[in-house]
């Protein structure tokens, strides 16, 4: 397990994998005791112990997580068509105190000039979910 004390951000989480203007803002909290992700009105979509979640980064920058039976698909940035975060989710993502606005690692240029550094974004989120027990493929 990570001795970091959390890391939080707002990814966006594709409810589709055929449609990707079905995607919208979700807060990702990541705690030694758990990895939280949660709805523009702060609704729990998944809670789970890190352990117990598996995943993988594709080569598009898709981090797809299953814990049971479900699958979530994860991506650094919406659609165009795509709600901003909300209030509540800025808010919540301020009171953490350890939220990060951007990639921490620097991508490629191709990924910062046609994709705003989404890939590096998730590419950290897959680094930091390793880090604190997830089983990564």
């Amino acid at each position: 397990m990570s001795t970091d004390t959390g890391h939080s951000g707002i990814v966006h989480w594709r409810r589709s994998v055929w449609n990707g203007a079905r995607s919208e803002p979700v807060l990702v909290t990541l705690r030694p005791d758990g990895l939280q992700v949660r709805d523009r009105s702060l609704g729990t979509v998944l809670q789970a112990d890190p352990r117990a979640v598996t995943g993988r980064l594709t080569r598009f920058g898709t981090l797809v997580l299953t814990v049971g039976a479900r699958h979530y698909a994860f991506v650094g940035r919406g659609a165009s068509l795509s709600p901003a975060p909300s209030a509540e989710q800025q808010r919540a993502l301020e009171d953490t105190g350890h939220g990060a606005p951007g990639p921490v690692t620097a991508g490629g240029a191709v990924d910062q000039l046609l994709n705003g550094g989404a890939a590096a974004l998730m590419r950290d989120w897959y680094a930091r979910l390793a880090a604190a027990g997830a089983r990564l493929s």
